[in-house]
C-alpha cells in the first residue's frame, strides 16, 4: 500500500513539474532532465511512468482537457439564461487570465504542437469539439432553440463563440498590460 501511495505521488509530482516547466519555457524548450530536476526525481522515473516526453505531454493534455471541460461545464450549469451562462464563461476566462495565465500558455502550446503531431491532434481536437458542443448545448441552443432563424447553424455559432473567447484570451496572454474586459464582454453582441 505504501508503494502505491509513493508511486501515485511520484507520478503526480512528475506531471506537476512537467506542467510547470512547460508553462515557463514551452514544450520545445523543456528537456526531460529539466522536468526530472523540477520533480526531484531521477530521469529514469520519467521513462518509467510516461515512457518519453511525448507520453508525458499526452498525459498533460488529458489532465488539462479534463480540467477545462469540468470547470467550464460547472460555470455553464450555474446560469439560468443563455446570457448568464455566457457571462459565467467570460468571468471564468477573466479569472484564469488573472490568476493562472499559465493554463492558457500551455493550452496554446499544446494547440500548436497538435498541428504537427498525429499523437496530439486527436486529443486537442476533441477538447475543442467538446468545448464547442458544451457552448452549443448550454448557450446557443438555449438562446436560439431548435428553430434558429439565423443564417448560421448552431454549431457554427458555438464555434465562433469559442474561437472568440480563445482568441481574446491569447491576446491577453501576449499583452497582459492591456485589459481585454471590453473585448470579452463584446462577445455578448451575438445576443442583441
Amino acid at each position: 500500500m505504501t508503494n502505491e501511495v509513493e508511486n501515485v505521488s511520484q507520478s503526480q509530482r512528475i506531471l506537476n513539474a512537467a506542467f510547470n516547466c512547460i508553462a515557463l519555457k514551452g514544450y520545445a524548450n523543456v528537456s526531460l532532465r529539466d522536468i526530472a530536476d523540477e520533480a526531484g526525481v531521477v530521469l529514469s522515473q520519467l521513462n518509467y511512468y510516461y515512457k518519453n516526453k511525448e507520453g508525458l505531454f499526452t498525459e498533460i493534455i488529458k489532465v488539462l482537457s479534463k480540467k477545462y471541460l469540468t470547470e467550464i461545464e460547472q460555470e455553464l450549469i450555474k446560469g439560468n439564461t443563455a446570457v448568464e451562462k455566457l457571462t459565467n464563461i467570460i468571468n471564468y476566462f477573466r479569472k484564469i487570465l488573472a490568476e493562472q495565465p499559465e493554463l492558457f500558455k500551455v493550452l496554446y502550446d499544446i494547440t500548436g504542437m497538435a498541428l504537427w503531431s498525429s499523437t496530439f491532434i486527436t486529443l486537442v481536437k476533441n477538447l475543442y469539439i467538446n468545448l464547442s458542443d458544451m457552448i452549443e448545448k448550454y448557450i446557443v441552443r438555449d438562446y436560439f432553440g431548435e428553430n434558429n432563424k439565423k443564417r448560421y447553424s448552431l454549431e457554427a455559432l458555438s464555434k465562433m463563440i469559442l474561437g472568440t473567447l480563445i482568441g481574446t484570451a491569447i491576446q491577453s496572454v501576449l499583452n497582459p498590460e492591456e485589459s481585454m474586459d471590453e473585448s470579452l464582454n463584446a462577445i455578448k453582441i451575438i445576443f442583441e
